[in-house]
């Protein structure tokens, strides 16, 4: 069974361990391949994040943080970041931490809930976060420059809680 808990500085081995092979792919996040695990464990535990680990028996399978997506005025809409364990993949991690972040959110006095920059070649995502009632709200041409398929669009997707 999943059990999801806030992070704590004993879980940044295991979320780096989660957060390098995605980054150095370079195939849906905007931060640089060769970005060292002091700065991706510190983007991800940014000021203002959330942090929350998804783990089975002991094991973490899936990381994401929720922050609000901008100040001020704009503070009722949050933004979340996923990532699951590659070897984890195609078992629910993702819809179950993004089950999970959309119930923070409300908890947090969140409205809404913002993806600013899927990359749309990521269609896993892009069906599974449709699949939650994001739509598409946004088509960035070209946007990103994914490594092997060269300039694509980025998605902007948004859900009412």
């Amino acid at each position: 069974m999943l059990n999801i808990r806030s992070a704590s500085s004993n879980d940044t081995d295991d979320i780096w361990r989660i957060l390098e092979p995605v980054f150095r792919a370079g195939e849906t996040y905007t931060l640089p391949t060769d970005i060292t695990r002091d700065e991706a464990t510190a983007y991800w535990f940014a000021a203002g994040n959330r942090v929350f680990v998804a783990e089975e028996d002991g094991h973490v399978l899936g990381t994401y943080y929720l922050r609000a997506n901008q100040r001020g005025g704009g503070s009722h809409v949050c933004n979340c970041g996923y990532m699951t364990a590659a070897h984890a993949t195609g078992r629910g991690v993702a819809r179950t931490m993004c089950l999970h972040s959309m119930e923070q959110a409300r908890k947090a006095g969140f409205r809404a809930m913002q993806f600013n920059f899927v990359v749309s070649t990521n269609e896993r995502a892009v069906k599974l976060w449709q699949s939650l009632n994001f739509e598409i709200v946004g088509r960035l041409q070209a946007a990103f420059q994914h490594p092997s398929q060269g300039f694509v669009d980025a998605l902007v997707m948004f859900a009412p809680l």
